[in-house]
């Protein structure tokens, strides 16, 4: 899809922010950039950084390695999903990676329960998320994928899933709910919250698969927790920008964070994300400041930086 390059207010109203999620090469399908190259073109922006995000292996050691090859200037964060791959909710790998320096754990994705109705062969003509074109492959090479239960027929956390926040709030890292269904992210929040755990995000709650009322969104940020408006639920037409707009607004800018969510091939620049959705912010009324709070100040905090 097209887009106009960001505007120079844009630019500059971003300038060291974080994008906490990204999807760039390496990985296991083809995309848009690689890690080094973006951090080559985040220090030219002025831009503090961004945070690796793999459906299937921990980022932390390459997060490090990007880092020292960037020369400084830029931080690459490291993080874990808990796909299959790593074992589903599995508290030693999260321990591992926090020890590698991971930032975020994303509870399932790609596995998650709640996703298993979107893999299937699309009809001819249909678009197919990337991530379910991967999937079927796997399934193709013989990988028949269990999905990843976070809770139990009475709704409520698994053991495993109280062993992972006990990890996260010990590391102090920060807990993604990943594509978890609505209740599922709220007995998973509500679970955070009593085991200590400091910084919560819900992952972007206008997708389709999560589709959470602007008051369920309300409800959780009065638990402490970030929305995140990802650029690329709106740019790919899941959802209008209205009602992402519309949902910051009553959330308020301070439970609210950007990130792009971009690495695809055929969307726009992962670099420009964050500008691309200020753009988006401000033309729908949103102050400078309110800006800089979503797009520089909490994307700080989940960066673990001091303000």
């Amino acid at each position: 899809m097209s887009e106009a390059a960001p505007s120079t207010r844009a630019r500059e109203l971003v300038r060291g922010g974080y994008d906490m999620h990204v999807h760039i090469a390496p990985d296991v399908v083809e995309r848009k950039i690689s890690d080094v190259a973006l951090a080559g073109r985040c220090l030219e922006l002025g831009l503090a950084g961004f945070q690796l995000k793999s459906h299937y292996t921990s980022t932390a050691e390459r997060a490090r390695s990007v880092t020292e090859a960037a020369g400084g200037g830029v931080r690459v964060l490291g993080a874990i999903t808990l796909n299959r791959a790593v074992g589903g909710l599995n508290a030693l790998a999260v321990e591992l990676a926090a020890r590698e320096g991971a930032r975020t754990v994303w509870f399932p994705t790609v596995n998650s329960v709640n996703e298993q109705h979107e893999v299937h062969p699309a009809p001819p003509g249909a678009k197919q998320p990337v991530w379910v074109k991967f999937e079927l492959e796997l399934r193709e090479a013989g990988h028949e994928v269990d999905p990843v239960a976070v809770v139990d027929a009475d709704g409520a956390l698994l053991p495993a899933a109280l062993e992972v926040l006990a990890v996260i709030a010990r590391h102090d890292m920060v807990l993604a709910t990943g594509h978890l269904a609505r209740d599922e992210i709220f007995a998973l929040v509500d679970g955070a919250v009593a085991a200590g755990v400091r910084q919560i995000v819900v992952t972007h709650p206008e997708f389709p698969s999560q589709s959470l009322s602007i008051e369920d969104q309300q409800q959780l940020a009065e638990r402490g927790a970030l929305l995140e408006r990802c650029f690329t639920t709106p740019h790919t037409g899941k959802v209008s920008w209205e009602l992402i707009c519309r949902a910051s607004r009553e959330v308020g800018p301070g439970h609210t964070v950007f990130s792009s969510d971009l690495g695809q091939v055929f969307n726009p620049p992962v670099e420009d994300g964050l500008a691309l959705m200020a753009d988006q912010f401000l033309a729908a009324g949103f102050s400078d400041e309110e800006v800089i709070t979503m797009a520089v100040t909490n994307t700080r905090r989940l960066a673990g930086e001091r303000l």
